[in-house]
């Protein structure tokens, strides 16, 4: 799997995540169970919706 997201993008990704699940914790809904997709494609660096687009935020070697 070739990573396809850059830093800014996987820090906004991160922070979305646990914002979306401290948010469920707080008020003890299970859609903040949805956080752990940003933090999943924030650990892998890869995202899927970008592969049929051919985006990637990766910076060019």
């Amino acid at each position: 799997m070739k990573h396809n997201m850059g830093k800014i993008d996987r820090i906004l990704r991160g922070l979305i995540g646990i914002g979306a699940i401290s948010a469920g914790v707080y008020y003890q809904s299970w859609w903040g169970a949805l956080g752990i997709i940003p933090l999943f494609t924030t650990v892998v660096s890869w995202c899927p919706i970008y592969l049929p687009f051919g985006i990637s935020t990766c910076k060019k070697d």
